[in-house]
């Protein structure tokens, strides 16, 4: 009898109490793709700077994935021996002398981040045995 207005269709249009979806339908929690893959690390945020680098034309559903595991693995590895060498100087937190000393300290670390430098790092403590007094024989 009454003329009859298209239902809203905009989230804005909506009234508070009613869930999208049909007849009371119930909306469905949205679920990230790093809690998918049981990350930390951000997955989108990894898919977002891969797309906009434009190192491809287009980037697979997957490599984010991988590759936001990838560096959460390797922050965890850092991390880890970074709060080890704290420990060793009796410090509760991590500085980025403690960060040099645990990556050159690891053989791996050291080859993957051979060009890197950590600022306020330093360098390991090293003095060439030459340079070392010599143990010269007893003189009396």
């Amino acid at each position: 009898p009454g003329v009859r207005y298209p239902p809203p269709t905009h989230p804005s249009q909506m009234p508070k109490n009613v869930t999208p979806g049909g007849r009371g339908g119930s909306k469905k929690k949205s679920t990230s793709r790093s809690a998918k893959a049981g990350l930390q690390f951000p997955v989108g945020r990894v898919h977002r700077h891969l797309k906009l680098g434009r190192y491809a034309e287009r980037i697979g559903a997957g490599a984010p994935v991988y590759m936001a595991a990838v560096l959460e693995y390797l922050a965890a590895e850092v991390l880890e021996l970074a709060g080890n060498a704290a420990r060793d100087n009796k410090k509760s937190r991590i500085i980025p002398r403690h960060v040099t000393l645990a990556v050159r300290n690891d053989e791996e670390l050291n080859k993957l981040l051979s060009g890197v430098t950590v600022a306020q790092g330093g360098v390991l403590p090293n003095i060439h045995s030459v340079l070392l007094p010599k143990k010269g024989k007893k003189s009396e």
